[in-house]
């Protein structure tokens, strides 16, 4: 077996480790249900600045619209705000689906397992006067807290599972007693002893550190991989790792799905907050920013050997294959591309497919960093056109970006193109 043969065998390998875990599964499929939250949020950010803003936006000239700002705002706040308390019930409903546990109790006692080891209180001072009250802040609830959210959530349910095993902590009611009824007693002694024991260790923990548990999980966990993630080098790895999936016929988004997606929305909740407070948002790599700039048109930029075939291609089959991708291609769908030319497991393609998205990523980080576009601080919807994402995400200098990137993927496809017309008109000659 050779070398290729063998790597091939241990990405499928993990991709069916992947897509078969349970924990893995449950993040992306939470995830997956709080993506219409996100858009609403960030769009109700837009809607804060295009038309509240006395500054930037209508307000300017009909300055009752400024009223609107509390509205707007509170959508904000009740979406991307709450996205830790969102995505910890869901994932706790995801994973009672695989224990075949009640859902909904398992979702809630995940969100009261939360609580019970994050600060409770909230201190506002005010003219120098310091008041405290019950209440959560945002970066408990919001971006800050979520991957405490994930992590608890995982072990909670599956410590609720265990327990509800336990048939003799259990409390049995007469078949007379209504259902909802029962099954509330019947879960009651589990999930006490669940969430008794989470917040138990929780302050045991607070106590013995100084810190609450989100407080450890963000500066351990959460900010160390959001850091590598935003780094050129980490996601560009990421990238290609994604690729290789795709070259070996695997989904490669869905397959890095549990892991990039918390990353993508932390970092578009900390460009939101961001902007909320007047300051300029910092993370370049957010949702967004991948759906206008690392998948555009498919994954590894297969829009651009789409284009590069009707313009350059001479095999007759690849060109009608091209013609009938074409309209999947604008709305972000490559398996057309992928499967038809094909791409999967075809050595003339390796190289720009796998190197495709990881050159537009590249091009758009730098004109981040040259200042020619802004971190984004809306989401856009997966499925909408090119240029249109970038016009929505980035505005019209993101336009002219994803259109600098179209044009260096269809420069970096375009040798192969040429090798594969050699190539057809070899066989032909030899035919």
């Amino acid at each position: 077996m050779s070398k290729m043969d063998k790597i091939s065998d241990k990405l499928l390998d993990l991709a069916e480790k992947v897509d078969d875990n349970k924990y893995l599964g449950a993040i992306k499929n939470s995830f997956t249900t709080f993506l219409p939250f996100v858009v609403i949020g960030s769009f109700a950010n837009l809607f804060t600045n295009l038309i509240c803003s006395t500054e930037t936006g209508l307000a300017r000239f009909i300055p009752a619209l400024a009223n609107l700002s509390g509205g707007f705002n509170a959508i904000n706040y009740g979406t991307i705000g709450l996205i830790s308390i969102y995505v910890c019930f869901f994932i706790g409903m995801q994973m009672a689906k695989r224990n075949k546990t009640p859902e909904i109790v398992t979702g809630a006692l995940c969100v009261a397992s939360f609580i019970s080891v994050v600060p409770t209180t909230v201190s506002v001072t005010f003219e120098e006067v310091t008041q405290t009250g019950a209440g959560l802040a945002n970066t408990v609830t919001g971006a800050q807290g979520l991957f405490i959210a994930m992590i608890l959530s995982l072990l909670v349910s599956e410590l609720f599972s265990a327990l509800n095993k336990i048939e003799k902590i259990k409390i049995k009611m007469p078949k007379e007693v209504p259902s909802g009824i029962a099954t509330g007693f019947n879960i009651l002694i589990p999930a006490f002893i669940a969430v008794v024991i989470v917040a138990v260790c929780g302050s045991i923990f607070h106590t013995a550190t100084g810190f609450y548990l989100n407080e450890f999980i963000y500066e351990v966990v959460q900010t160390p991989l959001e850091k590598i993630f935003q780094t050129p080098g980490g996601i560009i790895i990421l990238i290609i790792i994604m690729q290789l999936f795709w070259f070996l016929g695997i989904h490669g988004g869905l397959v890095l799905f549990p892991i990039r997606q918390p990353l993508v929305i932390a970092a578009l909740a900390t460009n939101m907050a961001l902007a909320e407070q007047g300051l300029a948002p910092t993370e370049a790599i957010t949702d967004t920013f991948w759906i206008a700039y690392t998948v555009f048109g498919g994954g590894g930029c297969a829009f651009a050997l789409l284009l590069d075939m009707l313009i350059f291609g001479k095999r007759k089959e690849s060109r009608e294959i091209s013609k009938v991708a074409l309209i999947p291609g604008i709305f972000g769908i490559s398996e057309p591309m992928v499967f038809g030319i094909p791409i999967v497991l075809n050595p003339t393609w390796f190289i720009p497919f796998v190197l495709g998205s990881a050159l537009s990523t590249g091009i758009a980080l730098g004109a981040v960093s040259l200042g020619i576009i802004a971190p984004s601080i809306v989401s856009v919807p997966v499925g909408l056109p090119p240029i249109i994402t970038a016009f929505l995400g980035f505005g019209f200098w993101g336009v002219v970006v994803q259109l600098v990137a179209l044009a260096a993927c269809m420069l970096l496809y375009l040798p192969f193109v040429m090798l594969d017309n050699r190539m057809a008109a070899k066989v032909k000659k030899e035919d």
